[in-house]
C-alpha cells in the first residue's frame, strides 16, 4: 500500500510527563525532519538537536529516522522525543499540521498501515492490542505469543496443507485416466483431511483458556444473608470495596473487584444473600446473584459456621465450600473445603491459593496458551465444517470446492482475503499513537 498522506500522533501517555514521543509515518517524514530539526539524521541513529517552528525554538530533544520498507509500518517513519510538556507537544503538533499532506492519525492507523504493508498479520495486530492492555504477567505472555506469530504459523501451515490437498484432488479430477496418478488417492486424502480436522478442532477448543487469561477468571461469592460475603470480598481485595452491615439484604447489586493470583487476572464478585421470602428489590438482587453464579468459572459458597443456612446450587457449578467467621466459632473443617475469618485473616491466604489451583486446573501445562479469539474460532470452525463436507463428498468436484472454502476461511484468520469489514472494528480499539 502506498500512502499519499503522512500521519502523526503523540504515542506516549498523558501529559505532562517526563518525555513525549511524537511519531510519524508516510511519504513526508524526511521533509518534516528537515523542516523541524534542520536535517534528516542517519537511519536508526538517535541525534540530539533543536526543534523549531516559524523561527521559534520549541524544545531540544532526540530525533530518529526509519526509512521504509524496513520500518514498523513499512513506510518512512520518524520520531521526535521531546519533554512531556503540553505546550511543547502542542507546538510540535502545530508545526507538523502546517506541512502539506500531514494530518493527525486515527486510532490504530499506524498498526493498520503495518498490516496493509505486510509488516504484521491480523492475529499479531489483535495481540498487539492485547499487549497494550495487559495488566498481568499471564496476559502479557498470552499477547506476546500472538505477536510472535504462533497462531499465524499454525494457520499458514494449515492453509498450505489445504492447498496441497486441493491440488491432489484436482489432479485426480483432471488426470484420473493417467498412469502417474496413484490409485486409491481418495482414501489417503480422507485420512489427511481427518488429521487436519482433529488439529483444527484442538486449537478451537483452546478458546476458553485464552479468554480466561485475557478477560479474567470469574469467581462468584454466594451464600445466605449475613454469611460474610462482603467482608470476604474486602479481605481478598485488602481494602473496603463492599458495604458491610449486619442488616440482611444490604448487598443487592453485584460488586466486583479484580485481583491478580499467580500472574492471572481473577474477577471476584460479591452477590446478594440468597434466601426465601425476600422483597421485590432484594429478589432482583438474588436473581442477579444466581446469574453471576451461572456465568462464573468458580463459585465460593460461603456459610456462616455460627448460623449455617444452606444454599442450593446447580450441580454443574464448580464450588469451593467455605466456612466463615472462624473467629467466633470453633474451626470445624469437616463440612467445608476451608474455613476462614475475614476479621483476623485466618485462612484467607490459603483460600487464595485454592482459587489459584482451581484456575490452573482449567489451563494447559507446559505447551502454553494460544492467543485464540472468538473471531478466529468462527473462521476455524467454518473451515472445519468445509473439511467435513469434503470428506463426505461423493463427487470429487464438490470436495475440491470445499477445500477451497476451508483455505479461504483459514486465510481470513491472519488477514488474507476479504477482511476489509473487520479492519475498522479491530483498529478502532487502538489508541491514537498506535
Amino acid at each position: 500500500m502506498r500512502s499519499t498522506e503522512t500521519i502523526f500522533a503523540l504515542s506516549t501517555g498523558h501529559l505532562p510527563s517526563g518525555i513525549a514521543i511524537v511519531r510519524m509515518s508516510g511519504p513526508g517524514v524526511r521533509h518534516a525532519l528537515e523542516k523541524v530539526s534542520g536535517s534528516v539524521p542517519p537511519p536508526r541513529v538517535a541525534r540530539f538537536g533543536a526543534f523549531s517552528h516559524d523561527g521559534e525554538v520549541l524544545d531540544h530533544g532526540i530525533m530518529l529516522f526509519f526509512p521504509g520498507p524496513a520500518s514498523a509500518t513499512g513506510e518512512d517513519c520518524g520520531e521526535f522525543h521531546v519533554h512531556g510538556s503540553p505546550a511543547v507537544v502542542k507546538g510540535l503538533t502545530a508545526a507538523l499540521s502546517s506541512l502539506e499532506g500531514f494530518r493527525l492519525a486515527e486510532p490504530g492507523e499506524f498498526s493498520r498501515r503495518a498490516f496493509l504493508n505486510g509488516r504484521m498479520d491480523l492475529t499479531a495486530v489483535e495481540s498487539l492490542s492485547d499487549l497494550i492492555a495487559a495488566e498481568t504477567d499471564q496476559q502479557r505472555r498470552l499477547a506476546l505469543s500472538g505477536v510472535s506469530g504462533r497462531l499465524r504459523d499454525l494457520c499458514l501451515g494449515w492453509r498450505h496443507e489445504l492447498q496441497t490437498l486441493r491440488a491432489k484432488v484436482e489432479a485426480e479430477l483432471d488426470f484420473s485416466d493417467q498412469d502417474d496418478v496413484e490409485p486409491g488417492l481418495n482414501d489417503t486424502l480422507r485420512e489427511q483431511m481427518g488429521s487436519l480436522i482433529g488439529r483444527i478442532e484442538a486449537v478451537a477448543a483452546r478458546f476458553r483458556e485464552a479468554e480466561i487469561v485475557r478477560e479474567g477468571f470469574r469467581v462468584a461469592i454466594l451464600g445466605a444473608p449475613n454469611a460474610g460475603k462482603s467482608s470476604l470480598l474486602n479481605a481478598l481485595a485488602m481494602r473496603d470495596v463492599a458495604i458491610v452491615s449486619e442488616e440482611p439484604g444490604t448487598t443487592r447489586d453485584l460488586v466486583e473487584v479484580a485481583l491478580e493470583i499467580d500472574g492471572y487476572k481473577v474477577i471476584v464478585t460479591d452477590t446478594a444473600g440468597i434466601r426465601e421470602g425476600a422483597g421485590i428489590a432484594e429478589t432482583m438482587g438474588i436473581e442477579r446473584a444466581r446469574a453471576a453464579a451461572e456465568s462464573a468459572d468458580l463459585v465460593i459458597l460461603l456459610e456462616d459456621m455460627s448460623n449455617p443456612q444452606p444454599v442450593d446450587l446447580n450441580a454443574k457449578h464448580e464450588v469451593i465450600r467455605v466456612g466463615s467467621k472462624s473467629d467466633i466459632r470453633e474451626r470445624d473443617a469437616d463440612n467445608y473445603d476451608i474455613v476462614v475469618s475475614s476479621l483476623n485473616g485466618y485462612g484467607i491466604a490459603d483460600l487464595v491459593k485454592m482459587v489459584g489451583t482451581r484456575l490452573r486446573e482449567r489451563l494447559p501445562g507446559g505447551e502454553g496458551l494460544i492467543s485464540v479469539r472468538e473471531r478466529h474460532v468462527g473462521h476455524i470452525l467454518r473451515a472445519r465444517d468445509a473439511l467435513l463436507r469434503a470428506c463426505e463428498a461423493v463427487e470429487i468436484e464438490i470436495a475440491a470446492e470445499e477445500l477451497r472454502v476451508a483455505a479461504v476461511e483459514i486465510g481470513r484468520v491472519v488477514g488474507l482475503g476479504d477482511t476489509e469489514d473487520l479492519l475498522g472494528e479491530i483498529f478502532s480499539r487502538f489508541c491514537i499513537g498506535k
